[in-house]
């Protein structure tokens, strides 16, 4: 099942209108899901249930949310992630656009950099695989 870009943005956005109460003309491509959506971790375990049922995909958790790298001192230092750090959230998240977070890489920034094209990418790349 191939999809296009239109139709994974739909159906990516019914799953967030319905998952977190906010208005489609919210959820645009370039809406952060945390700061303009006010997603709460909570509401991920909501958001991935839906977009695996919506696309028939497997969503694993480390794949959307690589905590294990953002809590490693190997990768971390003083709320910051390094050098090396970027390199593995880029290898892991080929999906997202890093650009912004990699200016002021800073841990807790983090969850307010993830967006509706982001998520959107993510889909493509697991349904378009």
């Amino acid at each position: 099942m191939s999809l296009d870009q239109d139709e994974i943005f739909e159906k990516v956005q019914a799953a967030l209108v319905d998952a977190l109460g906010v208005d489609e003309d919210e959820t645009t491509r370039d809406a952060t899901l945390v700061g303009d959506l006010g997603a709460e971790s909570i509401d991920f375990l909501d958001i991935v249930f839906k977009l695996e049922k919506a696309f028939d995909i497997q969503i694993p958790r480390e794949e959307l949310s690589p905590e294990d790298i953002l809590t490693n001192s190997e990768y971390v230092q003083n709320g910051v992630v390094t050098a090396d750090g970027m390199k593995e959230l880029k290898s892991r998240m080929p999906w997202a656009d890093l650009s912004k977070f990699e200016q002021n890489p800073r841990v807790q920034d983090f969850g307010n950099l993830l967006t509706v094209g982001d998520l959107c990418s993510y889909v493509d790349s697991k349904v378009n695989a």
